[in-house]
């Protein structure tokens, strides 16, 4: 192989990169700046230039799908297959070792990984078996812990447990899971990691034969370990191999997931000297987009530092958009991809980038009125998240008692002792008698047990309470707008699915939370056809809109994401919505700064996905819960330089008063009012003409001012 091929088309930093000499090195590889071609051209370059067989190289990258590709363009480079290459995910080679060295891990050969589903079901069963209440152990929750103590670093067995009778049981559980995991030669995949890092640490001769066998080690995405694969690759190079790690600081975006962005620092340290190149240039996107976004990024103060760059044109300007409220929002993102149409793009080449998943219904049916094709990535479309389909079912029970899949679906949701051999029973029931399942069980006592009896009767009562509930708020509220939100309201606390999806420490109890908040926000707004009831008509919306309306996988769609899940990828027309205080930044970062400065990482990931055009906007009034709030802008939008931006529509960002961020007028700021004297300022809402201020007044109690008329003073 010619070495100097492998650099021909590589900028100064790249080549930089590909060439350094022996020592661990750190590439801060920027957005769009060719951080996959650095280190595949690195791995050709040191099996050339040292001569060196595949097996000698280790890479690891944080899915199965970049790890194809980089095999792929590894063996295009080489002409030849790199099979020997160790090149995977963290899981997919810690796997590899333990399955290689069983005996010393105390591991059967035969072991078998735990998936996710697996182990929430084998923890039911264990909180089952030692008397525990399921309600007060949801085996989501025991499993976080899990996976965070082993995330950590820490044996399951090493956690400090205290007297309190909560600490007592939850040590009886791990200590069952543990035993269990044990008996049955069960792994789960934080104990991959965390059982491959002791058995480096306490076996000195295994690691030693891997540090003798890999000359290089590789590492992608570097920002984005956590603490136990920090420390598995620490364990793993020793002080023989000193790594190569390719990441941006300025695009860590999952500390929420264990990701721990001091890790950049901790390898700095740990591997001292690490020579640090930088990938700056960008080709990706305009130079307008990037000086933006690195007007942004700029504000954050832990990071190591970088400046993007373009040797191509600066571009059109970033668009941004106050929209009256969500509904305007959403009409003006589909007439802006429309007006792309128009203009020779395609609806393939534009994404919607949301923060939370509930975000996408309003977009989903502007879309679908308007009859362009859609896809929403990274999740399932809005009716059909399990969340909102429990939702339904139960609505469709409370309106028809015959609709057996309704019944199968919530029957035991949240669990409530009706287990697979009684449904069974009431299968067979309705097939020999010809009911419903419904039917079914009301005549259950003459087939069931005591216990089972028991369970159907209560929630067959409960059933009936939810009818009655649901239809008398309707009635009482006539055609009410909201009428039909409430309703629902009232439906998801009484049936017990709010408390069922509001786990404690659930990844994803937060966003199943949004999107129930979301449906009663979707049935708040609804207006059903004379003819029909408003509850019979939303769920047949509901229904359609569930339906195979959405495109395939190649056709020519519109995507629509949250912004993490945008990560690594990159179109040409990108609009960001929901830029708005409480929203994005998240309301839950807000107040610490390690968490606004992640979310405004999330931000400029966001912008420089952008090729051509990003368009940006916010509403001045969102609906959440059923209820109409004022929305702010986000601090993030008047981080950006002016000069960058055009602003569309009759709106306009305005700084001074009817900012958040204003440094006249903030939340906390002490201020005079003419008539009501000095007070301190405790909350805003809207913007503009109509930003409401909330003041404490030391002398004249707690009121709501229009900012315009009230002319407060900021007191120094």
């Amino acid at each position: 192989m010619d070495c100097e091929l492998l650099l021909d088309d590589l900028n100064d930093a790249q080549r930089e990169a590909v060439t350094a000499p022996d020592g661990a090195v750190l590439v801060l590889a920027g957005a769009g700046s060719g951080k996959t071609r650095v280190l595949t051209r690195r791995i050709a370059w040191v099996m050339a230039t040292d001569d060196l067989p595949p097996e000698r190289v280790l890479a690891v990258t944080f899915t199965n799908k970049a790890a194809a590709e980089m095999r792929s363009r590894l063996e295009r480079l080489l002409g030849r297959p790199a099979g020997p290459l160790w090149i995977g995910t963290f899981h997919g080679l810690t796997h590899r070792l333990l399955r290689i060295h069983t005996e010393a891990a105390r591991l059967p050969a035969g072991f078998q990984i735990l998936d996710s589903d697996d182990q929430a079901r084998l923890l039911r069963r264990i909180v089952r078996e030692l008397g525990y209440d399921e309600k007060r152990w949801p085996a989501r929750q025991i499993a976080n812990i899990i996976y965070r103590t082993k995330d950590e670093g820490h044996k399951l067995g090493e956690l400090e447990h205290g007297n309190a009778p909560y600490e007592r049981d939850l040590a009886h559980i791990l200590a069952a899971y543990e035993k269990t995991c044990e008996r049955a030669g069960l792994v789960d995949f934080s104990e991959l990691l965390l059982r491959t890092t002791r058995l480096l640490l306490e076996q000195p001769d295994i690691a030693a034969h891997y540090q003798a066998r890999f000359r290089h080690l590789l590492v992608d995405e570097f920002q984005d370990t956590n603490t136990i694969q920090y420390l598995w690759l620490r364990a793993l190079a020793g002080k023989t191999i000193q790594p190569f790690v390719v990441g941006d600081d300025d695009q860590s975006i999952y500390g929420w997931r264990g990701a721990r962005i001091e890790n950049v620092q901790r390898l700095q340290h740990d591997f001292a000297p690490v020579r640090v190149v930088r990938l700056e240039q960008n080709y990706r996107s305009s130079g307008n987009i990037l000086n933006a976004a690195n007007a942004l990024i700029a504000k954050n103060s832990e990071r190591l530092g970088k400046t993007l760059w373009t040797a191509g044109a600066p571009g059109a300007p970033i668009e941004l958009y106050a929209a009256s409220d969500d509904r305007d929002e959403a009409a003006h993102a589909v007439a802006r991809i429309e007006r792309w149409v128009h203009e020779g793009g395609s609806n393939e080449d534009a994404v919607i980038l949301y923060r939370a998943n509930a975000q996408s219904r309003v977009f989903e049916e502007t879309f679908m009125a308007r009859g362009i094709p859609y896809r929403v990535y990274g999740g399932l479309r809005f009716f059909e998240r399990a969340e909102i389909k429990d939702t339904l079912a139960y609505l469709r029970l409370v309106t028809r008692r015959e609709d057996d899949a309704a019944f199968e679906r919530i029957v035991n949701l949240p669990a409530r002792g009706i287990g697979a051999r009684t449904l069974e029973t009431l299968r067979a029931t309705a097939r020999q008698e010809n009911i419903s399942l419904w039917q079914a069980a009301v005549r259950a006592n003459t087939v069931l047990g005591t216990r089972a009896n028991h369970a159907l009767a209560g929630f067959i009562e409960l059933i009936e309470r939810l009818s009655a509930g649901v239809t008398s708020r309707l009635a009482d509220t006539g055609a009410t707008p909201g009428a039909l939100g409430e309703a629902i309201e009232y439906m998801i606390t009484a049936s017990g699915l709010d408390a069922h999806y509001r786990r404690p420490d659930d990844e994803q109890a937060e966003s199943r939370l949004e999107n129930l908040a979301e449906l009663v926000s979707a049935a708040s707004e609804f207006i059903a056809e004379p003819e029909l009831s408003p509850l019979t008509a939303f769920l047949a919306q509901a229904a359609l809109e569930a339906g195979d309306t959405q495109a395939g996988d190649e056709s020519n769609a519109v995507k629509l994401m949250t912004l993490h899940a945008a990560k690594g990828l990159e179109f040409p027309l990108v609009l960001i919505t929901g830029l708005e205080e409480g929203l994005f930044p998240h309301q839950k970062s807000i107040d610490t700064p390690r968490g606004l400065e992640e979310e405004r990482r999330l931000f400029y990931v966001g912008m420089t996905r952008t090729r051509a055009q990003l368009v940006l906007s916010y509403a001045e009034q969102r609906r959440l819960h059923g209820q109409l709030h004022y929305a702010r802008p986000s601090r993030f939008l008047l981080e950006l330089p002016p000069e960058a931006i055009t602003q569309a529509g009759p709106r306009r960002l305005s700084p001074g008063v009817s900012n958040p961020a204003s440094p006249a007028i903030r939340l906390g700021r002490r201020v005079r009012h003419r008539s009501f004297g000095e007070g301190v300022v405790l909350e805003q809402q809207g913007n503009g003409a109509h930003l409401r201020i909330k003041v404490a007044f030391e002398n004249g109690g707690t009121k709501w001012l229009v900012a315009a008329l009230a002319r407060l003073e900021p007191i120094a």
